[in-house]
């Protein structure tokens, strides 16, 4: 029996994947979560084998829970469940121990196989996923100036867009004040902007931050 826990806050989607879920053999929910906090919970209180990640939650983001999962329970396998199929999200969450990577328009049968094949150890990127990443990787391929950070400024910047302050942060990531001041003004400088407004317009326009918050 493949155990597997729901991370999104969005309870329609967390309903619609249940339902897929429900009508597998071998396969059964123990949680579901709207934070990444709550999954890091459910996580320890249920050891399930398999979790369904979202990226954008409140507060602790689907990065920093999945590195944290990957740390302290590495038999608990983690597939991203996102609308986030472009750079440079991919590449962050499956160097942050991710098992698998899908977006959101994926059909039924490649979810279920996705969450099979991680069960068996071996990681599964969604085709569209797979094909996005390697045109990336391709000479003159358009690059988002997000590409430059690393995966602690991209958790820090996920919490500014989302209008934590830099004590909020440094709590969630369990880092000193000082220390997020300084991977803040790091990203202000790399992505050339003077504020969290100019930071959150410039995530708007390259689809790491949805006007919808799916």
């Amino acid at each position: 029996m493949i155990r597997l826990l729901l991370v999104d806050d969005h309870d329609l989607v967390r309903t619609g994947v249940a339902h897929i879920i429900e009508k597998q053999t071998g396969m059964e929910i123990v949680g579901e979560a709207g934070t990444g906090e709550e999954a890091l919970r459910l996580v320890r209180e249920h050891q399930p084998d398999v979790v369904l990640m979202d990226v954008n939650m409140p507060g602790l983001g689907g990065l920093e829970a999945t590195r944290r999962i990957a740390r302290s329970s590495p038999q608990c396998k983690v597939i991203i469940l996102t609308v986030h199929s472009e750079a440079p999200f991919p590449t962050h969450l499956l160097d942050a121990g991710a098992s698998g990577y899908l977006s959101k328009g994926c059909a039924a049968d490649e979810l279920v196989n996705a969450i099979r094949s991680v069960h068996r150890d071996t990681r599964y990127i969604g085709k569209d996923i797979a094909q996005r990443l390697a045109l990336s990787l391709l000479p003159g391929a358009d690059k988002s100036p997000f590409d430059d950070l690393s995966s602690r400024e991209m958790e820090v910047m996920m919490m500014l867009i989302q209008g934590i302050e830099v004590s909020g942060i440094a709590e969630s990531l369990a880092l000193s004040p000082k220390t997020v001041s300084t991977y803040k003004y790091r990203i202000y400088e790399k992505l050339n902007v003077k504020n969290d407004v100019e930071l959150t317009h410039l995530a708007i326009r390259h689809g790491i931050l949805e006007n919808s918050s799916v």
